[in-house]
């Protein structure tokens, strides 16, 4: 038996008024998905347990089989797995967007967060900028690492692992003097170097040429999700399965990484709806020929989609994805003359209107090629709801896809 895991990060969206109040989904031409749905086990999951944040490490932890209420340790740790950074006991991880801030208010506190992504400025610059960083502000206790594309890591020497910090994407649009770190709550620090990375970048030359060509700098760090090396079972050992994951995100690569999953890197894989589609699909294909018997593959294009609020784009990546990798990555399985399942879900909706995660449960199919179930004729958020099949703890799924 193979299992494909499909995940389009954030595909789960509400109504939007520029589609005829039809959300992404239902908007979307997805005959791949629709045709499968149609046969299969369909219904709504909740991947984040109630009291924790709606992110992309609890979600995917989740679906993977691991209860994030016992191995969620945050975002950071993963990424800097991802990225190869070996972390001692008494370093804490903490993410480190590049942002971008207006610019026309003389108190820090005063400007304005117009982008988490900085235009989602390509990982070539920000390696420039983050080298600036970690010359003018790392040390021995410090040392800031380049990631991808606006997500970045610090690593920092007996600091605080449980500050609460805000997330950048929630609070676009914004003043940030009530959102940043805060001296009474222990976050002089934090503060201190946000505000000298503004000093540091704001004239920075790769952010004057991005301003030459119409595209907003990359003008401050925004520092969040704070955890110590983190520690997941072997997916093999609990699931005696050999599995691959394939994402352009460190942080799904970390949660691979961590339970001894082959993590495949796709040359041209983005993080973005401009990414390599047709590689994906492929290296999935190649996976399988390999030995995998589970191939996990991970989609960021809708979610940033719906950070940025591009409706367009958004219906446009999931088009892409049905029809540049599930449709090809089936059409593989069934020629390969073994039995397969296939699910689709994404991890967490990401609302258009809110451009920012959400606790709502998603839509998820699960296609067997050995037996064929009434599903729905399409899928989406309220075909799936219709269906009344809800399962209340997303870490259970695996259980779910795997039995008889």
């Amino acid at each position: 038996m193979k299992y494909l895991i499909l995940i389009p990060d954030g595909m789960a969206d509400y109504p939007v008024e520029d589609l005829g109040n039809l959300t992404p989904m239902q908007k979307a031409n997805k005959p791949a998905m629709d045709y499968l749905a149609s046969k299969s086990l369909v219904g709504t999951v909740s991947n984040v347990p109630e009291g924790m944040v709606p992110e992309s490490d609890t979600a995917n932890m989740a679906i993977l089989s691991f209860d994030p209420k016992i191995y969620s340790k945050g975002r950071s740790p993963l990424e800097a797995v991802s990225m190869g950074i070996d972390m001692k006991s008494d370093e804490t991880a903490y993410r480190c967007n590049v942002v971008t801030l207006t610019e026309d208010q003389d108190k820090y506190e005063d400007r304005i967060i117009l982008d988490h992504s900085a235009d989602e400025i390509s990982t070539e610059e920000a390696d420039q900028l983050i080298k600036a960083l970690e010359k003018e502000l790392g040390n021995e206790m410090r040392k800031f690492y380049t990631g991808v594309s606006y997500r970045h890591c610090l690593i920092w020497k007996n600091s605080d692992d449980k500050y609460n910090f805000m997330r950048p994407h929630d609070i676009l649009g914004k003043r940030i003097g009530e959102y940043l770190p805060r001296i009474e709550d222990g976050g002089a620090e934090f503060l201190e170097l946000m505000k000298k990375s503004y000093d540091i970048l704001k004239d920075h030359p790769v952010n004057k040429a991005r301003k030459a060509r119409g595209l907003k700098p990359a003008n401050s760090a925004w520092l969040w999700s704070p955890g110590k090396k983190p520690q997941l079972p072997s997916f093999k050992e609990k699931w005696g399965m050999n599995a691959a994951v394939i994402s352009a995100v460190d942080l799904i690569k970390g949660i691979g990484l961590c339970a001894q999953m082959n993590s495949i890197d796709v040359e041209g894989a983005t993080g973005n709806v401009h990414t390599n589609y047709d590689g994906k699909a492929q290296a999935a294909i190649d996976a399988f020929k390999n030995g995998a018997e589970l191939v996990y593959v991970h989609v960021e294009g809708p979610d940033e989609c719906g950070h940025r609020a591009e409706i367009e784009n958004k219906v446009k990546s999931i088009e892409l994805i049905d029809q540049k990798i599930l449709a090809p990555v089936y059409k593989y399985l069934c020629e390969s003359g073994e039995d397969f399942k296939i699910m689709v879900l994404p991890d967490h909706p990401t609302p258009i209107c809110r451009r920012t995660h959400t606790m709502d449960p998603v839509p998820f199919f699960i296609y067997s090629s050995n037996s064929s179930l009434e599903g729905c004729d399409t899928f989406n958020e309220f075909t799936a709801k219709d269906m009344g099949y809800y399962v209340e703890n997303g870490y259970t799924l695996m259980e779910l896809l795997t039995k008889n």
